[in-house]
């Protein structure tokens, strides 16, 4: 008799290496909208979520380029927190919008040189370095307000203010700032030499100077980049609310930094990346959304994402050591 030869079962491959977080996010999404679908499964609801995450959308966005070339950027709140300040108080002194977001522009510019200095010139570890830097930014921040709070009235600031909170088909205009954002930093990071150069960088930094690379002049740049978003995330923020604290970029560290590496083990694991960094940030801030309306206390924030860095960090860990 012959023999019958039986073809090997192909496996499906449902991506869950790459995709997980697409499948947890779904998850919770029908997990919230089946136990509270009253409140959960809500247009009105879905546009507030996208509202509350553009800020925090933004200011991951802009993490992710000192993160691509190896280094960690802790100033971002402070950058924040100093260029809402300076902001804000310029406008109070009437010195005009021009030069009160063109200011903050160029504090953050100075801020980025300046973690550049201390990473690059001065070889300080860019974690303890730009900590450094951050608590120089908040002291900054409290010579800005003298320790209070800085706050803009409808009456005079009403343009400033409709530049966050202005709506366009029921959106809110900063969710269209973040995606503009996101588009031009996946364009830069996927197409264009500069992005080759971070990642080069970033996976290592002697093999890239052996092949030409400025590793310091692309470290500076990364540092620079990550400070005026994060200045464009402070003046959003201060036209979302109208005040200006000497904390008001501290919530955001947090939630930035569990997107990055939550986003580094999805769509391209092992590589920090735009796509798999909203991915984190819609997943965490469905999670955060849905105990919130089901009655959980307010700190399930920090916990949700604090838990969420941690697992991320775990997943980004294990990645790396099947990559080897």
């Amino acid at each position: 008799m012959s023999e019958v030869h039986v073809a090997p079962r192909r496996r499906i491959n449902l991506g869950f290496d790459r995709f997980s977080g697409v499948y947890v996010w779904v998850a919770l999404i029908i997990v919230f909208s089946l136990w509270i679908p009253s409140l959960f499964f809500q247009l009105d609801n879905a546009k507030t979520v996208l509202a509350f995450q553009a800020i925090s959308a933004i200011v991951a966005l802009g993490l992710i380029v000192p993160v691509a070339s190896g280094a960690f950027d802790l100033t971002i709140a402070g950058t924040m927190t100093v260029s809402g300040c300076f902001t804000g108080w310029a406008l109070l002194q009437h010195k005009g919008v021009v030069f009160a977001v063109g200011g903050a522009f160029v504090i953050a510019i100075l801020i980025g040189l300046f973690n550049a200095l201390v990473v690059v010139k001065f070889k300080v570890d860019s974690f303890i370095g730009t900590l450094g830097v951050g608590s120089i930014l908040l002291s900054i921040a409290f010579m800005i307000t003298g320790g209070g709070q800085q706050v803009l009235s409808e009456d005079g600031y009403g343009p400033f203010m409709q530049f966050a909170r202005q709506q366009w088909f029921g959106v809110q205009a900063s969710v269209y700032y973040a995606a503009a954002i996101a588009v031009i930093i996946w364009w830069a990071l996927e197409y264009t030499p500069g992005g080759r150069y971070l990642y080069a960088v970033g996976g290592n930094p002697v093999a890239a100077r052996l092949a030409g690379v400025k590793v310091g002049r692309v470290v500076t740049l990364s540092f620079v980049t990550s400070a005026v978003v994060a200045a464009f995330a402070g003046i959003v923020l201060l036209s979302t609310t109208a005040t200006a604290t000497t904390d008001m970029g501290n919530p955001y560290l947090l939630p930035a930094f569990s997107a990055v590496f939550l986003g580094a083990t999805q769509i391209r694991p092992g590589r920090v990346n735009v796509v798999g960094t909203l991915v984190a940030i819609l997943l965490l801030a469905t999670g955060v959304n849905g105990l919130q309306l089901a009655g959980a206390p307010s700190y399930v924030t920090q916990l949700f994402n604090g838990a969420a860095l941690i697992v991320a960090m775990a997943l980004a860990a294990r990645t790396a050591r099947r990559r080897k």
